[in-house]
């Protein structure tokens, strides 16, 4: 029974932990809203996307390393003080996926179009 309750405590403890970047999917973003963007138009758009994101994931992994590292001083230390972590993914993360998803339906467009843009993948 204890083990059972141990189990539990730990499993709604990771739940509430937040995500880190790189497990955030992209949220699926139609490329046809980018059809009649010109090839610069797509570069310039791709860049800004690039800097916003570029700025999210640095919040995002930043509370996702603060969360792992209280679970592991909670699991050590105390782990009752686990049930009063802070995490869990909010709006940030949900514009993360967004962006990841904007991202991907300009490189669709830009391929379309053949601007031959090499872009790096958003990770």
């Amino acid at each position: 029974m204890k083990k059972i309750i141990i189990t539990l405590a730990v499993s709604l403890v990771l739940v509430g932990c937040a995500s880190s970047p790189g497990k955030i999917g992209a949220a699926y973003v139609s490329p046809l809203q980018y059809k009649d963007f010109s090839c610069d138009q797509i570069t310039a758009e791709l860049s800004r996307i690039s800097r916003k994101a570029n700025e999210l994931r640095g919040a995002l992994k930043s509370e996702a390393d603060s969360d792992t590292a209280q679970m592991a001083v909670g699991l050590i230390l105390f782990w009752p003080a686990l049930f009063f972590l802070e995490g869990g993914d909010d709006a940030r993360a949900t514009e993360y996926a967004r962006l990841k998803g904007e991202f991907e339906a300009l490189e669709v467009v830009a391929i379309q179009k053949n601007c031959g843009l090499t872009v790096q993948k958003m990770k």
